[in-house]
């Protein structure tokens, strides 16, 4: 039951990663906030959020399972996450405002 819980919480880590990683660049940030531009400031604050969610889901998931097992499950998280991320800012951007909405 513990090693669901890591695994979710790495999904969860993931997914903002992903999100805070795709906010720090002008053209998304301007999608989903509506703002025009991000400082430089921001922007190395996404990228320092979304590179520090990353990290914390690489540890829950070597929390989880062994290292071999948990570098694949990782890598498959990634993916999962960027498309999903991805998939977002194609169809509804806005929904990836809420990761943001302090630098308004």
């Amino acid at each position: 039951m513990a090693e669901a819980s890591f695994l979710l919480l790495a999904l969860g880590f993931s997914l903002c990663g992903m999100a805070w990683l795709s906010l720090s660049l002008p053209v998304h940030f301007q999608q989903a906030i509506g703002a025009a531009a991000l400082s430089p400031r921001a922007t190395t604050a996404l990228r320092a959020l979304g590179g520090g969610a990353l990290l914390a889901s690489l540890l829950a998931c070597l929390l989880a399972d062994h290292p071999s097992m948990a570098g694949l499950v990782w890598l498959m998280l990634l993916t999962a996450s960027a498309l999903l991320i991805a998939f977002a800012l194609a169809w509804r951007p806005r929904w990836l405002g809420w990761f943001a909405r302090w630098l308004r």
